[in-house]
């Protein structure tokens, strides 16, 4: 059965709904910012702004009170699944380093007897221009592959991310690319609601005094709800609004904030910096990239990568075949070329006897045999004299026809005789 990527997915995520949803591995605590957010407007709803709804002059202005913070509290948190439930900017990763950036270099092993062998040698890092300004990127080992510029690991969702400001535990992902534009208008809509909550929290305290004409503590204690929410608003005003403050501050600058605690430390010169107006565009009014990940696709089956032939490989595949089939070709032309030269010396020797006839004196068959067992005997191989020579370019075992033919005493006047004719 085939399986899609976000089910073979290497990264920490979580997906939902068939990876529709990508979350970071920490998504629990999304929940926990959704309380947050939701119980305290649900205290103000009831306990506040409901009896809010008849404290304006037309008697029905108060319900736009209710409406508003229903209505922006909605909003809220449809900023905070953008943020959340989305690619930040993930870079996806690669099956193998790149090839082009490998290089070998000799190197002594003191294994291959202190000889200079060549080893394969990857640069950690390499210089890209941005602006005209010469940036250095580093070589990422999870994800095999050279980070943009402003793309730094993830460690706690394993990925490399594009534009990568932070990760976020309050919403479950990391702060990229693709949802920094989200992330900053939930935290500056945040600050918002917060500040309209402490507002009319205190507004209903004010118009408690009016009606009892009382003070303020005989006021709060008529609605401690307006006191607790007022308390929670200003404590939480420190985080989302310091941190919408920091943001702003960020974007003026065109940074992030991993840079700013980077470049801070290291004196370094910000080269993406455009100008105020310029970054504040760059951030609010560009279009959002895709996605370069496509959870719900197929996963393709990788096709192993052609390799370098070994050496042995290739000379099996120049011989034609298996180097064993080889070797026993050469023995058997080998075994006939000696079989021939032999042939021929018998052939020789009984001439001779022929020839000299009463002439010259008799042989008996002892001497012939004595000779034939001296021609036997010369041109013997013996199996330990045969050496693989799988080592060299040839590839096989060879028995130069040549030697076998000088051992048995061929004449000049006889033709050579090849391999090819031996077969013959």
């Amino acid at each position: 059965m085939e399986k899609r990527v976000y089910e073979v997915w290497k990264g920490s995520n979580k997906f939902i709904l068939g990876g529709r949803l990508i979350f970071g591995p920490d998504a629990k605590s999304l929940l926990v910012t959704i309380l947050l957010i939701t119980v305290p407007v649900i205290i103000f709803c009831v306990f506040v702004a409901r009896h809010l709804r008849h404290a304006f002059s037309p008697y029905n202005a108060g319900y736009a009170v209710l409406v508003v913070a229903i209505v922006f509290t909605i909003y809220v948190l449809i900023l905070l699944f953008l943020t959340s439930a989305r690619d930040p900017g993930i870079i996806p990763r690669n099956s193998h380093p790149p090839e082009e950036e490998f290089r070998y270099e000799s190197s002594v092993s003191a294994e291959a007897g202190g000889r200079q062998t060549p080893g394969l040698q990857f640069p950690r890092t390499k210089e890209v221009m941005v602006n005209g300004i010469p940036v250095r990127v580093k070589y990422c080992d999870t994800c095999m592959l050279y980070r943009p510029p402003r793309c730094s690991h993830c460690s706690i969702c394993n990925n490399c991310v594009e534009r990568f400001d932070h990760h976020c535990p309050w919403v479950g992902q990391c702060i990229g690319l693709r949802n920094y534009r989200y992330f900053f208008m939930f935290v500056s809509s945040a600050t918002l609601l917060c500040i309209y909550v402490f507002s009319m929290s205190a507004v209903y305290i004010k118009v408690l005094m009016d009606d009892h004409r009382g003070t303020v503590w005989k006021a709060m204690q008529e609605s401690p709800p307006s006191v607790i929410l007022m308390a929670y608003c200003f404590i939480a005003l420190w985080f989302v609004g310091g941190l919408t403050g920091f943001h702003l501050y960020l974007i003026a600058t065109n940074q992030t904030t991993y840079e700013n605690f980077r470049f801070r430390a290291d004196n370094r010169i910000n080269v993406y910096n455009l100008g105020c107006l310029s970054n504040f565009l760059e951030v609010f009014c560009t279009t959002i990239k895709p996605s370069k990940n496509n959870f719900r696709a197929f996963v393709r089956e990788t096709v192993p990568r052609p390799t370098l032939p070994s050496t042995q490989g290739a000379e099996a595949e120049d011989l034609g075949g298996d180097p064993r089939s080889k070797v026993e070709d050469d023995l058997d032309i080998g075994e006939d070329l000696l079989k021939i030269s032999q042939r021929r010396n018998i052939e020789e020797i009984d001439e001779d006897i022929r020839s000299r006839g009463s002439n010259g004196p008799a042989h008996t068959a002892l001497d012939i045999d004595s000779i034939l067992d001296s021609d036997h005997r010369a041109p013997t191989i013996r199996s330990e004299t045969r050496h693989s020579s799988w080592g060299r370019r040839s590839g096989s075992w060879e028995i130069a026809a040549d030697d076998v033919l000088s051992n048995s005493k061929v004449t000049e006047g006889r033709s050579h005789v090849t391999p090819k004719e031996a077969r013959q």
